[in-house]
């Protein structure tokens, strides 16, 4: 990369070393723990160092959907690809590479396969990584069903919003009017370990000073999971603040994010009755 600026190459060659020792003694250990249990068979590998840049490309092109294990198993996401290729917006779980694309990152690729592998264990990687994806894709759609409630009971229109305070920019995920000065703020933050509390409740306290000394007849809510609801008193007491003009937990159930929203809305004056 220009200007000293770091490669996905360059990051491998930091670790390089450590992940090959790792790698030994993870072998060689799981060998000791599990040697009552080791037994061989025969299973069918890929042999990637007989396979060229050129063959690796048209296995791309003809089957798209191997991209992934392929880039799990050499540890590279699609901003690398992006950052390093400048190939934008590819779905690595489903991508529509063109011939010229696919060589690229079939180039790209080839260095960081392992010289062989075997199909049980590239197939387990993907699925790793294919469930890890499902499972935030998931709790992404939380944050969604709030602002849909958001909508649906109060008397605004509520979306993402970003605002300026001191030559910085913060976003709001749920924001009303779209345009001009912000009347109602919302902050929807998802914590799920409790060693990040104290973080998330510092960031949504900046957030709510900011806004207020932006716009300072601005309302601000906050609408949080957090699955330890005995310490959710301790939550709300961290929050309390005058910048902060009311703070609801809700949890995964579809009744639970609407009743915490007609609270929400109720406390922030904007409930649709």
């Amino acid at each position: 990369m220009p200007g000293g600026y770091g490669s996905h190459t360059d990051y491998m060659g930091w670790v390089k070393e450590d992940a090959k020792l790792r790698q030994q003694i993870i072998e060689n250990t799981l060998k000791k723990a599990f040697s009552k249990f080791i037994e061989k068979r025969e299973v069918g590998v890929i042999v990637f160092s007989n396979i060229s840049a050129f063959e690796l490309a048209d296995a791309i092109v003809a089957h798209p959907i191997v991209l992934k294990p392929l880039l799990a198993v050499c540890n590279i996401a699609a901003r690398a690809i992006e950052r390093d290729l400048s190939i934008k917006n590819v779905d690595t779980y489903s991508p529509t590479l063109n011939e010229e694309q696919a060589r690229v990152v079939a180039g790209y690729i080839k260095p960081f396969l392992p010289p062989v592998i075997e199909i049980p264990a590239l197939c387990q990687i993907d699925r790793v990584a294919f469930v890890d994806k499902e499972i935030r894709k998931k709790k992404g759609q939380w944050e969604k069903k709030v602002i849909e409630s958001l909508n649906q009971f109060g008397t605004a229109k509520f979306q993402k919003r970003t605002f300026e305070a001191e030559g910085e920019q913060f976003e709001l995920d749920a924001a009303t009017p779209n345009i001009g000065n912000v009347d109602i703020g919302i902050d929807i933050k998802r914590i799920e370990a409790k060693r990040d509390i104290h973080k998330r409740c510092d960031e949504i306290v900046n957030k709510a000073t900011k806004l207020k000394a932006t716009f300072p007849n601005a309302r601000f809510g906050v609408v949080i999971y957090y699955p330890f609801i005995e310490e959710h008193v301790n939550v709300q007491n961290r929050l309390r603040s005058d910048q902060i003009n009311c703070v609801i937990f809700a949890s995964e159930a579809e009744e639970s994010i609407k009743n915490a929203v007609r609270m929400l809305l109720s406390g922030l004056g904007v409930s649709a009755g």
